[in-house]
């Protein structure tokens, strides 16, 4: 039984009561009857608790686990007060998958791990067992669980001083506000990065995000590198349809930067029509604007690619929380494999693995040799706009004792003159 009293709090809700009924996905349709729609009505349309679906060493030890160790790159060993043991095999999966992938995880949960299994925040998946026997078994079966052309389905890593599954966002597939492709990006990138998916090489930690866009719902602002989808020209205005299709009115308040005023429109019929223009300086390229009104299209072909930040962290162990710094403004789209992203996110991590102490977070590793001798290291174009994120700072970039001279800074003083 689950220590319940964490809920104590709310003494007419008994949350045992709730895990003790099995989770009966029939039960709305059941009961629902379409001639009195309010007769027995269900008021908690959410999901289940998560808890009903523990293993059931889990619901036995929850909150009892004492040690976790790392056994190798993505095999985890769980130790609780009570004495009992558990493994975690943790294996990369894609954001996005098939039906009849998701079936063949499902046989693989019954196979060995009693039906149940679990996916991680950055869309790892996780299966556990409690018998060393069933954990060898359930490895050999995974490493040899591939694609006719030999690439693992399941490979298993994900774990400890090495490369984590990328988080990212819908991309082309879904999203209406892409500047570049998400699944595509994200799988080229790992095909380079595959070493140290399923290996402890690194100093620490890695993790990488991808947003296809600056709205940014993959949380590029705080990881180690994140590819950002930008786009650099403002939204095109199709005049002759935007009455027809759009509120002008929530156009307008939908840009953040007040970008985009009302003005009446001569059409090439002679019709005025009421439409917009795009203040251009003052556009951030959001997209927000195409949210509300699809007559303002923002997506481009020779404007849109990739930004790369790096140095963000949300972990306060040993430093703080960092965001990252933009360090690569514009590459352009290569499709399919994104050639220029992968060489630049290579070398970036080649540098941190030989130049970063044991347990540096890569923004650490920067901040330690200067965020100048970074670039040089990690073979970056430097221009003078690197030095400082501050606009206004004109004439006092990164004037203070902490800066660090690279082959980079000297040759923008020769080019200054100095």
């Amino acid at each position: 039984m689950i220590d319940t009293s964490m809920y104590k709090d709310d003494p007419g809700y008994n949350i045992q009561e709730k895990l003790d009924i099995p989770y009966d996905p029939t039960l709305a349709d059941r009961e629902y009857n379409p001639q009195k729609p309010m007769a027995g009505r269900l008021t908690d349309q959410g999901p289940p608790h998560y808890e009903q679906f523990f293993p059931e060493v889990i619901k036995k030890n929850y909150g009892k686990w004492l040690t976790h160790e790392l056994v190798q790159s993505g095999v985890l060993k769980y130790t609780s007060e009570t004495g009992d043991v558990m493994w975690v095999v943790r294996c990369a999966t894609p954001r996005l998958i098939t039906t009849n992938l998701l079936r063949e995880i499902g046989g693989i949960a019954d196979k060995f791990c009693e039906g149940i299994c679990r996916w991680t925040t950055r869309n790892s998946l996780e299966f556990h067992v409690t018998d060393e026997g069933t954990l060898k078994d359930l490895m050999e079966f995974l490493n040899n669980y591939k694609h006719p052309g030999g690439s693992y389905k399941l490979p298993i890593g994900g774990t400890g001083a090495g490369i984590t599954n990328i988080v990212h966002t819908q991309g082309w597939i879904h999203c209406h506000t892409p500047a570049t492709d998400a699944s595509g990006m994200v799988k080229s990138v790992m095909d380079h990065m595959f070493e140290y998916w399923n290996s402890h090489k690194l100093p620490a930690k890695l993790r990488i995000s991808m947003a296809c866009c600056l709205n940014m719902c993959g949380a590029v602002h705080c990881s180690d590198i994140a590819l950002l989808g930008i786009h650099r020209k403002p939204p095109f205005v199709e005049d002759d349809r935007i009455t027809g299709v759009c509120e002008v009115p929530l156009a307008i308040a939908a840009c953040p930067t007040a970008a985009i005023k009302p003005a009446t429109v001569e059409l090439a019929d002679g019709t005025k029509v009421k439409s917009v223009r795009v203040n251009e300086p003052r556009c951030m390229f959001c997209g927000n604007c195409y949210t509300m009104c699809p007559a303002m299209p923002l997506a481009d072909e020779e404007g849109d690619g990739v930004a790369i930040l790096a140095g963000g962290k949300i972990s306060n162990r040993i430093t703080v929380p960092t965001f990252s710094k933009l360090i690569v403004p514009y590459i352009p789209n290569e499709l399919p494999r994104f050639e220029s992203v992968c060489k630049t996110v290579s070398n970036i991590v080649e540098a941190y693995s030989k130049g970063a102490n044991k347990y540096e977070r890569l923004g650490d590793w920067a901040a330690r040799v200067g965020w100048e001798r970074f670039f040089e290291q990690c073979q970056l174009p430097f221009t003078e706009k690197s030095i400082d994120d501050y606009r206004l700072a004109y004439d006092t970039y990164h004037t203070t004792t902490q800066f660090k001279w690279s082959s980079h800074t000297d040759k923008l003083m020769k080019e200054a003159g100095y």
